[in-house]
C-alpha cells in the first residue's frame, strides 16, 4: 500500500511543528514535554489545520480499508503485534467457546481486556471490530448488564450484527448494541451519556487513532465516578520516528501509531486519569523478517515495542504520585475465581486475610470502586508519611528487563 499525498503532507506539517515545539521547550520552562508529544497526534494550529484534518481523515480511511478489506481474517496480519499468545483464563476460554466462528476469525486484538467483578455492569468497547470482546463481556456482565460496541469499520460491524441473534440464542438474552463511529467522536453517538458507563475496554485500537487525547478525554467523561478504562494496547520504548509513521502497513499493524510509554502516562494524567496502573506487559517480537529489516535499515533497531494492559480509574481523589498515609487493606477472598488472592495491577497482589500496606491512591482505588465490598480497610488520612516507598518514573514494563512476559499463562512473540 502507498502513503497518500495528503498523509505525507500532514506528516511533514506535524513534524515541522513538532520541531518548533522542541525548540520552544528548550527556551521556556512553561512548555511541557507533553505538549511536544501531543503535537505528534493532535496538532491543529492555524498553519496546519486544513492539512491535519485531511490527514486525520486519510488515517481513518487507511485503517478502515486495512481492517475492512485488506485483512480478511487474523492470519492475514503481517506482524504479531495484533495477536494474543497468552492462554486465556478458563472462564474467558469458556466464553470464547460460545462465540460464533465468523467473529473469532475476524479478531485482531492484543490481549484479554475484560477486568474482574463485572456482573451487572455497563461496558463500552472502543474499536469492537467484529465483536469478540463484546460477546465475551456480554456473558460476564450477565442478563442485567449491558455491553456497547463502537467501531468505524462497516465490514467488521456487519459480522458483529449478523451474529447478534446467534449469540442471544446461545446466551439466553440479548444485552449488546453496536454503533458505527469514530472513537475520537463519541459525542456523535446519542445513547452515550456522561457518567453512564462502569467500564470502558479497548483491545489494540487506541494506537490506531490519530487523536488519542480526544479518546482519553471522552472516556473520562463517559465513566461513572469509580469506573475505569481497562485496555490492552501497543507501546514504544521511545517516540516512533517519522519514516515509520509514514508506513500505512506498520500503522495498520499497530506499530507506527504506538505511543511512547511516558507520553501515554503523561497524556492520561492530563486527561484526568491521575495514576495509570500497569496490569501486565509483554515484549513484541515482530517475527516478520521483511518488516524487521525495514525498521533496522531505517536505523531504528533499538526501538522496542510492548503489548501492555493498563487500568485507569475515574477518581478525582487520586494524587499525581503514590503518597504514604500509613494505610493498609485486607483482602477477604470474595472476588469470584480469586479465593486465595487477587491482583489490582502488576505490583499489588493481595493474599486473603493478610494485612497489605498501600499508598493513598491504591486505598482509594479499592475503597471508592466496585471492589470495596471485598476488602477491609485500615487507617485514615490524618498523618502523611511522605512518598510511598518504590514510587518511581522509570519504564514500567518488567518485560523490558528480562524479555519475559508478565501475562498469565505464558507468552511468546505475540502480545
Amino acid at each position: 500500500m502507498k502513503v497518500t499525498s495528503q498523509a505525507l503532507a500532514l506528516i511533514s506539517a506535524i513534524l515541522l511543528n513538532t520541531s518548533k515545539a522542541f525548540t520552544s521547550v528548550q527556551k521556556t520552562s512553561t512548555t511541557s514535554s507533553l505538549s511536544v508529544a501531543n503535537d505528534l497526534f493532535v496538532e491543529m494550529t492555524a498553519e496546519t489545520g486544513a492539512a491535519a484534518a485531511a490527514g486525520t481523515a486519510n488515517t481513518h480511511s487507511s485503517v478502515t480499508t486495512y481492517y475492512g478489506e485488506t485483512l480478511k481474517e487474523s492470519a492475514d496480519l503481517q506482524t504479531n503485534a495484533c495477536c494474543t499468545a497468552a492462554r486465556p483464563a478458563p472462564h474467558i476460554a469458556k466464553a470464547i467457546s460460545n462465540i460464533h466462528p465468523d467473529v473469532i476469525k475476524k479478531y485482531y486484538g492484543c490481549g484479554f481486556c475484560v477486568p474482574d467483578e463485572v456482573e451487572g455492569c455497563t461496558i463500552l468497547d472502543l474499536g469492537c471490530g467484529a465483536g469478540r470482546d463484546v460477546y465475551i463481556a456480554s456473558q460476564l456482565v450477565g442478563e442485567k448488564g449491558r455491553v456497547i460496541g463502537v467501531d468505524m469499520t462497516p465490514e467488521q460491524l456487519k459480522v458483529a450484527k449478523e451474529t447478534q441473534a446467534y449469540h442471544a440464542a446461545k446466551f439466553g438474552y440479548d444485552n449488546v448494541e453496536f454503533h458505527e463511529g469514530l472513537i475520537e467522536k463519541l459525542d456523535d453517538i446519542p445513547s452515550l451519556k456522561d457518567g453512564s458507563v462502569d467500564i470502558i475496554i479497548s483491545n489494540c485500537v487506541i494506537n490506531l487513532c490519530p487523536d488519542k487525547e480526544s479518546v482519553l478525554k471522552s472516556c473520562h467523561r463517559l465513566l461513572k465516578p469509580g469506573g475505569e478504562l481497562y485496555f490492552s494496547d501497543v507501546y514504544a520504548s521511545r517516540r516512533v520516528p517519522q519514516e515509520l509513521r509514514e508506513d500505512e502497513v506498520l500503522w495498520g499493524e499497530c506499530l507506527s501509531g504506538a505511543l511512547y510509554w511516558n507520553d501515554f502516562q503523561n497524556l492520561a494524567k492530563q486527561c484526568g486519569f491521575k495514576d495509570p496502573r500497569l496490569v501486565e506487559d509483554a515484549p513484541i517480537t515482530i517475527e516478520n523478517k521483511k518488516v524487521q529489516d525495514k525498521i533496522e535499515e531505517m536505523g531504528h533497531k533499538n526501538l522496542d515495542f510492548y503489548s501492555a494492559t493498563y487500568r485507569l480509574f475515574q477518581l478525582d481523589c487520586l494524587e499525581p504520585h503514590c503518597e504514604d498515609y500509613g494505610q493498609a487493606v485486607i483482602y477477604k477472598g470474595t472476588i469470584p475465581r480469586f479465593e486465595s488472592g487477587w491482583s489490582l495491577d502488576d505490583h499489588h497482589y493481595m493474599e486473603k486475610g493478610k494485612v497489605f500496606p498501600v499508598c493513598g491512591n491504591t486505598y482509594n482505588m479499592l475503597k471508592e470502586t466496585r471492589f470495596e465490598k471485598h476488602f477491609d480497610f485500615v487507617g485514615d488520612w490524618s498523618t502523611h508519611y511522605g512518598i510511598f516507598d518504590g514510587c518511581g518514573t522509570s519504564m514500567p514494563f518488567k518485560s523490558s528487563i528480562d524479555g519475559v512476559s508478565t501475562k498469565g499463562g505464558g507468552g511468546g512473540g505475540c502480545c
